[in-house]
């Protein structure tokens, strides 16, 4: 696949998605937005993948919206503007969907819809020199299409005030609101992801997809009979699985299970 704005690197059982238009910040446009949700699509469909890394070329890892497709946009009717923006929310919810588990490598500031890319990824590793900001009200906008993502990520407390002021918050803010999961000088920004990405390749590819999926099912749900019996179905489920049953065999023989020698 020739690729425009990206390139995509496979090592083993990971695959590396790169924003690669560092001359313009990495900011998305058309472009760019189908070639993501074309990346991960094909890669999470993937059998021998057990994970992926969006990481950027250059400075910023991304800036939001590029300015030509701005201008593009200023001139769009209401019916291309709902299209245009179907095409962005596609885009991360095939993210946030991928059956992989999805890191963030986060190298330089992440602004706008760029943090609604972060937020919609697994695990957001950062270096501690990023800036982020949500800043869209100061072009007369909202930030609604990476609002679901943001939120569960950032928080309804923090949402309220960064969506509102666009102020700029530091990578040390990011992690105390829960936005970042580790921020590290940038010299161990590579090491930091590469224990992130051993300790999922070496679990069961499967528990990790079906677990994932817990996470995103139950977190918010209220606590009923039927989440309950849901939760119950699924340990059952998983209990009598192939990788269920040879990772139980395994630890108790004290063996490696066979998904290692795959």
């Amino acid at each position: 696949m020739n690729w425009q704005t990206l390139e995509v690197v496979r090592q083993q059982h990971v695959a590396h998605i790169i924003l690669n238009r560092p001359e313009v910040r990495n900011a998305f446009n058309e472009v760019a937005i189908a070639e993501i949700t074309q990346a991960f699509t094909e890669l999470g469909a993937e059998a021998q993948l057990r994970a992926i890394v969006l990481e950027a070329r250059g400075p910023a890892f991304c800036a939001g919206a590029d300015l030509n497709w701005m201008k593009k946009m200023a001139d769009y009717s209401h019916a291309e503007n709902l299209a245009d923006a179907g095409q962005l929310a596609q885009m991360l919810e095939v993210i946030y969907r991928c059956p992989k588990p999805v890191v963030a490598k986060v190298q330089g500031d992440c602004y706008a819809g760029g943090m609604g890319l972060v937020a919609a990824c697994d695990i957001a590793i950062v270096a501690d020199s990023v800036n982020f900001c949500l800043s869209e009200v100061r072009l007369g906008l909202i930030p609604a299409t990476i609002s679901p993502y943001v939120i569960k990520a950032m928080g309804e407390n923090a949402a309220r005030r960064y969506f509102l002021t666009a102020e700029r918050f530091s990578a040390a803010e990011a992690q105390r609101l829960g936005f970042a999961h580790a921020v590290v000088a940038a010299d161990e920004l590579d090491a930091t992801v590469a224990g992130v990405l051993k300790a999922l390749v070496t679990a069961s590819p499967h528990a990790v997809k079906e677990a994932k999926k817990l996470v995103q099912d139950v977190a918010g749900a209220p606590v009923t009979e039927l989440l309950v019996a849901d939760t119950v179905a699924r340990i059952a489920a998983i209990r009598a699985s192939d990788e269920g049953r040879e990772g139980v065999r395994a630890f108790l023989e004290k063996r490696k299970p066979d998904w290692l020698n795959k």
